[in-house]
């Protein structure tokens, strides 16, 4: 089965983030088994494998930093890589004018951060006219902390970007979901 008209885009899957202050390893086994899983499932089912990586000019996000490849141990060999700048991975890249050109008109995001590049990208696709779909269990993100000191852990950050995309922005599917509809 060819679905041609469907990308999944794997969002700053990229080893930079092991190298800032708020990395925290706790949430990495999980998220790595579900990503490998959700890529697995796109490649068997002939979706496209977009791979988009954050670029800073100075820092770990920085391409003389040498963190910018691949999220170990994520075995991924992707039809279209993008280098992005901002939040959003359609700001300032040639990445609509790609997926146009493939005829690509539905999305599934799924990457590193679930409430910030996973997000904001979600939101500029849905504005675009992509359908979507939002795979918060192959999302990583990092326990944060409010203004005000009080913590928000990352299945609240999780939850709360759930309740902000679903029905407005995006599906939000499982993993097992998400393949079982690569599949339709």
């Amino acid at each position: 089965m060819s679905n041609k008209n469907h990308a999944l885009l794997i969002i700053d899957v990229q080893e930079s983030f092991r190298h800032r202050d708020y990395y925290q390893e706790k949430y990495v086994p999980d998220f790595v088994a579900q990503l490998q899983k959700l890529i697995d499932g796109a490649k068997a089912n002939n979706i496209k494998l977009v791979q988009i990586f954050h670029i800073e000019e100075q820092g770990a996000f920085a391409k003389s930093s040498g963190h910018i490849h691949t999220f170990a141990p994520i075995e991924l060999t992707p039809d279209h890589i993008i280098e992005k700048t901002r939040h959003s991975a359609f700001v300032g890249t040639p990445l609509d004018i790609w997926l146009k050109e493939q005829g690509i008109d539905e999305l599934t995001i799924c990457g590193i951060r679930t409430e910030q590049c996973c997000e904001t990208t979600t939101r500029n696709a849905s504005d675009m006219g992509y359908k979507v779909n939002y795979v918060t269990d192959a999302t990583l993100t990092f326990d944060m902390h409010h203004p005000d000191g009080s913590a928000l852990l990352a299945d609240q950050i999780k939850h709360r970007t759930e309740t902000v995309l679903a029905g407005r922005f995006a599906t939000i599917r499982s993993v097992d979901d998400t393949i079982a509809h690569f599949g339709d």
